[in-house]
């Protein structure tokens, strides 16, 4: 990332930008999203808030009038947004010196199936596969978290295995109780809080991903990876938190 011409930053109303690192899905894409992210944390310009990272892209938060203010760490002189832009601009150039880091490895274990998975049939019909089958295929993988969002500590994962993506339901439910897991597309996630939703839901967990009173309050950060593990009735009726599959 030399080239600072190769960032696409965009305004994002009057207190935030948003730069976009790359196109589709990728982890090699979503390395320099956090790479990025750790470079603000380590190095935050004068009014910087926060900065938030997606599949392919960072918002930066940030209060105009501490930057407009500011004389420290600024190279020029300018409006915000052109301060704030140069500054990244610049920042950037440091992207491919971060060290690579591996995130942490959450197990969610999982009730497929029955009443908690009221559409892992559908899933098994729609792919001409077994019920095994597809909860074999999707506790395979490790899945990276690339973005929180939707609701609170709703993970969106990439590395679903596209024999058993599936598209969403063509009329939502108005409410999903939460630990549910579901595909939609090409995707899987965790429901943490009960929403209304179009997913499809093949199980359950009884592993809270959403805690108020945790610090920081979602379980799973961008960065972390998922490995999903079948349990039984039993297991799941014994634990109301775990994270680690017995």
């Amino acid at each position: 990332m030399s080239d600072q011409k190769s960032l696409d930053i965009k305004v994002l109303g009057d207190s935030a930008i948003i730069i976009k690192l790359g196109e589709g899905i990728h982890p090699s894409i979503h390395q320099q999203v956090k790479n990025l992210s750790f470079l603000l944390d380590k190095y935050p310009f004068d009014g910087f808030i926060e900065s938030v990272p997606a599949y392919n892209s960072l918002a930066v938060y940030y209060s105009p009038y501490l930057v407009y203010q500011s004389k420290n760490g600024f190279q020029i002189d300018g409006t915000p947004i052109e301060k704030v832009t140069h500054y990244i601009n610049t920042l950037a150039t440091q992207i491919s010196e971060i060290p690579v880091t591996e995130g942490r490895l959450v197990e969610i274990p999982v009730l497929y199936g029955g009443e908690f998975g009221p559409d892992l049939e559908i899933v098994a019909e729609t792919h001409g596969m077994s019920i095994e089958e597809v909860i074999e295929i999707h506790t395979t993988p490790e899945y990276l978290v690339y973005m929180i969002g939707f609701a609170p500590g709703f993970p969106f994962l990439g590395g679903l295995d596209e024999r058993i993506a599936t598209p969403r339901k063509l009329t939502p439910r108005t409410s999903i109780p939460p630990g549910s897991v579901g595909i939609a597309g090409k995707q899987t996630g965790v429901y943490p809080l009960e929403t209304p939703g179009g997913w499809q839901i093949i199980g359950r967990t009884p592993t809270d991903l959403f805690v108020p009173d945790m610090s920081p309050p979602s379980l799973l950060q961008s960065g972390d990876k998922i490995k999903f593990c079948p349990m039984t009735q039993e297991q799941y009726d014994e634990q109301k938190k775990v994270t680690t599959c017995q």
